[in-house]
């Protein structure tokens, strides 16, 4: 029986921690619109991803997809580093 490639889940987003060892956390930013008042709102979710190679750093941009859970927290995994960053982000 042929089964259907699993699709994963690819996310962007900015590395606002690299302190932890293999591990980087990324500010997903999305935009969603208000129910009641229809004004689209940023909205920010900090996910902690897999970096094998300590190869990022804070303030690059990077792209993560979904995979098996590593730890507790860590559900994702840095596949790319999309933009470097400046070395000390002000943000």
């Amino acid at each position: 029986m042929n089964e259907r490639p699993r699709r994963q889940r690819v996310s962007y987003g900015r590395v606002v921690s690299d302190k932890m060892d293999k591990t980087v956390v990324v500010a997903v930013t999305r935009q969603v619109r208000h129910p009641l008042y229809g004004k689209v709102m940023r909205r920010v979710t900090k996910l902690k991803a897999h970096d094998a190679a300590n190869a990022s750093r804070a303030g690059d941009r990077v792209k993560i997809v979904e995979t098996r859970p590593h730890s507790k927290e860590k559900h994702w995994r840095v596949a790319a580093i999309v933009e470097r960053g400046e070395r000390n982000p002000s943000a």
